[in-house]
């Protein structure tokens, strides 16, 4: 099973692919809450270079308050994390976590139906790019 779905974005800057996977998200219900620099982060640590790459931690907080209801641990993968990233062909990719993915290590019935309905928005809002 794949773990993400993805998107190559054309015509576009990276700072604009930011802006428009923060519109999308918040028209399928979500916010972001954490953003990581992570070509930032890995110069700062490591004086490496690494091309433009974000990781947006993404949350729909009536999914997180159900999955929160059925699993009490489920906040170990919460938010989704969603990521730009320029690619070596200057190409902007966005990918998401596919919920039903990251949820196959939680054995928990009352999860299944929750990951599938975030899995759906994640899907719909990648696909809407």
């Amino acid at each position: 099973m794949q773990y993400y779905f993805s998107k190559k974005l054309t015509n576009t800057t990276f700072e604009q692919a930011l802006e428009k996977v923060a519109e999308v998200l918040k028209s399928k219900g979500f916010g972001i809450l954490t953003e990581i620099d992570v070509q930032a982060t890995m110069k700062k640590k490591l004086d490496e270079d690494l091309r433009p790459y974000k990781i947006l931690g993404a949350c729909n907080p009536s999914f997180a308050f159900k999955a929160l209801q059925a699993e009490n641990k489920i906040g170990t993968m919460l938010p989704c994390n969603v990521i730009v990233q320029v690619l070596e062909d200057g190409v902007v990719e966005v990918a998401a976590v596919d919920p039903m993915a990251s949820m196959q290590a939680v054995e928990n019935p009352g999860l299944e139906s929750i990951a599938g309905e975030v899995q759906d928005q994640l899907k719909s809002a990648i696909e809407e790019l």
